[in-house]
């Protein structure tokens, strides 16, 4: 899913024109395996893949590896509870590394990997999320023709949410709520006085792909016609669409629904306006400030969709530098 990743980043403090390095020369990446982008500090890319046996016609986001070649970016990531089953996340994680050695100009390196799970299914998954993304100790293999050789030195794995505000934890004062809204889950979490409340934390199947489903449900249920999905992520993303009047209504009305039902489930998590400050953070952001009604002197909406990659390196270079 493509929602907001043209979005200009805002908080570039931590990833600017290097990547994060250790003093023995390992490079610490933050990867936000999304199930409709993959982030990294300062890459985005639409999750969609396809296999081939042979170079494709078209270049661009092409990963070869073990002889055969992957084309990212049409399409996204079908919803899966357990990521560690599926092998795409690794190629997307090859991919992203390529991506963020690209921008310096590295070939070759040792990388270590900051990662996220859902805030509710970190504490079962995170060591088979871990051995996952630590299957090759080293790998190589060429993206959009240049070859990389990749040793991992180690990984570490967080839960999504916090880490894209964790630079910023100093200004949570009072009772705070942080709605993740990604594409096939949305993380809850309280933030009361700076300190994270482990114990309400909560993840909801209710990312954006459930909009996307219910936009086409509807239109196909008024006019018997389907629609492009692409039209739908370009109407999210702009509020609105090149498509007739009557189109863009049953639109906004599937829309205006299902950010009615993010704020429903949040008041089931004792969300009060009046007393606690609502921190929107993933690309439902875009949802929530076109077509959501809200007080925004209590609701901030995060545009950087790369908060959560920036973080998941903050968090794993303070943990390298004590150790």
């Amino acid at each position: 899913m493509r929602i907001c990743r043209s979005i200009k980043k805002e908080n570039e403090k931590w990833s600017d024109d290097k990547l994060k390095e250790l003093k023995n020369g390992t490079k610490i990446i933050g990867i936000d395996h999304g199930y409709g982008n993959i982030k990294s500090a300062s890459t985005v890319t639409v999750s969609g893949i396809l296999k081939y046996d042979t170079e494709p016609i078209f270049s661009g986001n092409v990963l070869e590896f073990n002889g055969k070649y992957y084309k990212f970016g049409d399409g996204h990531k079908e919803f899966i509870s357990d990521k560690s089953l599926d092998k795409d996340f690794y190629l997307f994680t090859l991919m992203a590394v390529a991506k963020e050695l690209n921008r310096i100009g590295k070939r070759t390196a040792n990388v270590y990997i900051a990662a996220g799970l859902p805030l509710t299914w970190i504490r079962t998954q995170k060591d088979s999320f871990k051995q996952y993304l630590m299957q090759n100790e080293t790998v190589s293999y060429k993206f959009n023709g240049k070859e990389y050789n990749i040793t991992f030195v180690g990984c570490s794995i967080y839960p999504q949410g916090y880490p894209a505000i964790v630079e910023r934890i100093k200004d949570f004062t009072g009772s705070n709520l942080i709605a993740d809204i990604g594409n096939g889950t949305m993380n809850i979490m309280y933030v009361n006085n700076k300190k994270p409340n482990e114990s309400k934390c909560w993840t909801e199947k209710l990312g954006v792909n459930q909009c996307v489903i219910a936009a086409k449900n509807r239109i196909w249920d008024k006019f018997g016609t389907k629609i492009d999905e692409s039209i739908i992520e370009y109407f999210l993303r702009n509020g609105t669409a090149d498509i007739s009047p009557n189109y863009l209504e049953e639109l906004r009305t599937a829309t205006a629904e299902y950010v009615g039902k993010i704020f429903e489930a949040l008041k089931r998590y004792e969300y009060n306006p009046d007393t606690i400050k609502l921190h929107i953070l993933g690309g439902g952001g875009c949802l929530i400030k076109n077509f959501g009604q809200y007080d925004k002197d209590r609701v901030n909406i995060s545009n950087d969709i790369c908060a959560a990659a920036k973080g998941f390196e903050y968090l794993a270079y303070n943990k390298l530098m004590r150790s």
